[in-house]
């Protein structure tokens, strides 16, 4: 596997995956509050919704772990440090005047305590910090703004911030005099690819399951972080590392590798497989036409079953080595030993004997 990390630069090529939904904030509230990492103020916040300064979306957000707010903006990679008002300049450094009664808390996430202030693909989300009756915390305000200024009322809330499958969420207690705050999303990007004898493989041919830990190491997750990831889509993830399971095709061309993710990094990852697309074919004769309707399996010389089928031409992606084609037609059985080596495509005749 070749892998490199540069820097954030233009907007990323494929699907940007999608911020967690409110499933996702309040599973992470419920494990911070479980924790004890959050403690109830002694003023609690109303529930009703207030006014902040940014456009809410549309209706809910769909639901799900993955699902975005109507609206919400594709989470694209940027230059670090371009942020609104100037080079170098932090957000809210000028806070807008509050309405009367409330405080107005200016919000911005950045990469790392010593990192660039992310300026686009946020999902913000404003709870009070006391439960209801039901045990859920009322959701006050949410944006999909990358820096907004909430109005609130004094009290406590607990704020919640989502940059693709990295998440932050801070207990922030607003009095009577405005504020700023900054969230530390210490969170990177991965874009996968994959070639065969150092010839590209075709998106739509791989996908990509992405498990937390190193493989390496013996310390890898027994679920995948994000499954089914596509070459090309470039998934946002927190720092650290990961094992990437790459499949060509449906039947066992199947490679891994390790990928470290670094704060402000895209790091695109190349996984290279030894495989080929075999064609099967059941002839009367060397070349001749194949035969339509027939069952088709794959085994390996040990008599293990890669793969099924049925019809004229079956298409598989086999890893290299050596198999055995069975065909059954009318009743019959028709086999051939074939070799598949890798980045050769061609076809296997089995002749009707």
């Amino acid at each position: 596997m070749i892998c490199f990390a540069r820097a954030f630069g233009s907007a990323p090529a494929g699907r940007p995956p999608r911020p967690w939904g409110r499933r996702g904030a309040f599973a992470t509230l419920h494990a911070l509050l479980a924790a004890g990492m959050l403690l109830a103020a002694a003023g609690g916040a109303s529930a009703q919704t207030l006014q902040f300064l940014g456009q809410p979306p549309a209706a809910p957000p769909a639901a799900g772990p993955f699902g975005p707010p109507p609206g919400a903006p594709r989470p694209v990679l940027q230059a670090p440090g371009a942020v609104p008002g100037g080079p170098g300049r932090e957000p809210h450094s000028v806070l807008p005047q509050a309405p009367a009664g409330k405080s107005a808390l200016g919000v911005y996430a950045r990469f790392g305590a010593d990192g660039a202030p992310v300026t686009r693909g946020l999902v913000w989300r404003v709870f009070a910090d006391r439960p209801e009756a039901t045990g859920a915390f009322p959701l006050v305000a949410e944006s999909v703004e990358p820096h907004p200024v909430f109005f609130l009322n004094p009290g406590g809330y607990i704020v919640h911030v989502a940059f693709g499958l990295a998440t932050a969420a801070q207990k922030v207690q607003v009095g009577p005099v405005s504020r700023r705050q900054a969230f530390d999303l210490p969170a990177g990007a991965l874009r996968l690819s994959a070639d065969v004898d150092e010839k590209p493989i075709a998106a739509q041919k791989l996908t990509f399951d992405i498990f937390e830990g190193s493989f390496l190491q013996g310390r890898t997750s027994t679920q995948p972080f994000y499954r089914g990831a596509g070459a090309g889509e470039v998934v946002l993830l927190p720092e650290g590392t990961y094992h990437v399971v790459s499949t060509y095709g449906d039947a066992n061309a199947v490679v891994r590798a390790d990928v470290s993710v670094a704060p402000g990094k895209l790091t695109d990852a190349t996984m290279h497989h030894r495989a080929a697309q075999i064609t099967l074919k059941l002839v009367k004769v060397h070349g001749g036409e194949a035969l339509a309707d027939t069952q088709w399996t794959v085994t390996t010389p040990g008599g293990d079953t890669i793969k099924e089928s049925i019809g004229a031409f079956p298409i598989f992606v086999l890893t290299e080595g050596d198999y055995e084609a069975t065909a059954r037609k009318d009743g019959k059985s028709f086999s051939r030993e074939f070799k598949v080596e890798p980045g050769k495509d061609r076809e296997v005749e089995v002749v009707v004997k």
